[in-house]
């Protein structure tokens, strides 16, 4: 592993590692998803039909991608309360459509760095304007059993990087969405979890139904400010959706202090209790 690049190229920018970085745990880099055991969904087969506009941007009264208006403004995200559906490979816009920012890779200067107590952490050296896209929770995406299977196999005391999206639907329907850079994944495995995030998930699609798990900045964020969200998915949201995460909890022995050191810290990190029961 490459100290002055823990993505080994992968990405548009090099991320530097800050600290004992022969104590990082061996994990194949990708800055993309991939398909993992039990994955319904190929995250890289493309099978969203792209849009008819011409020219280099799409706009919201003829954009079949843009159906409840614009995603980005000023590629500042508008509301974390959709999901985004943005311009593929198979649309007739140019690369520059605003409606293709998570695409565009890292776009501030990201380094992953020891933190006391806590292990690593991933910190911004530059400034990270409110609604910008920070980068993505890549890893493998994992069906429900293999899920499971996996958090009941790990060590209590180990770090859990599995994170299960719930996307509610009008119907009534719930999506659910398991990821799991443990092995395979991108710098989004060294978020660490806070109770006052500075930044929020929202699930992105592109060129499959599989959806992207992408982060932006909640609000402005400073030079060495460390990164962090909610593992819950209550934060910015109106119906919890997200996480290591709510679901049912049960006692709080089963769940791991938390030490991001806010005047809201509830004590203990987010802890799904469906996880660890047998898949139905």
């Amino acid at each position: 592993m490459d100290p002055q690049d823990v993505s080994g190229g992968e990405e548009g920018r090099p991320v530097p590692v800050c600290g004992e970085w022969t104590q990082l745990s061996a994990f194949q880099y990708s800055a993309e998803l991939v398909a993992g055991p039990g994955a319904e969904l190929d995250p890289s087969e493309v099978t969203i039909q792209g849009c008819e506009c011409q020219g280099p941007h799409c706009s919201p009264e003829k954009c079949a991608c843009l159906p409840h208006g614009e995603n980005y403004h000023h590629r500042r995200l508008r509301s974390s309360q959709k999901a985004i559906l943005e311009c593929n490979v198979l649309c007739h816009c140019g690369e520059s459509c605003a409606n293709r920012e998570t695409q565009q890779g890292l776009q501030f200067q990201l380094q992953v760095c020891q933190v006391p107590g806590k292990g690593w952490g991933l910190f911004t050296q530059e400034n990270i304007p409110s609604g910008r896209f920070v980068c993505e929770y890549a890893g493998e995406v994992l069906g429900p059993e293999e899920a499971c299977q996996r958090i009941r196999a790990q060590d209590p005391e180990a770090n859990n990087y599995i994170i299960a999206v719930r996307e509610h639907l009008h119907s009534g329907h719930i999506l659910e969405t398991f990821i799991d850079p443990t092995h395979v994944g991108n710098i989004g495995r060294f978020l660490n979890h806070s109770c006052q995030p500075n930044l929020v998930m929202v699930p992105v699609r592109t060129h499959s139904m599989q959806p992207r798990l992408a982060l932006f900045a909640a609000q402005d964020i400073q030079p060495g400010e460390e990164l962090c969200y909610d593992y819950s998915g209550m934060a910015f949201n109106f119906t919890p959706s997200s996480g290591h995460t709510q679901g049912k909890q049960k006692d709080r022995s089963q769940c791991k202090k938390c030490l991001c050191g806010t005047a809201s810290c509830s004590g203990y990190l987010p802890f799904d209790a469906t996880l660890f029961e047998a898949p139905t």
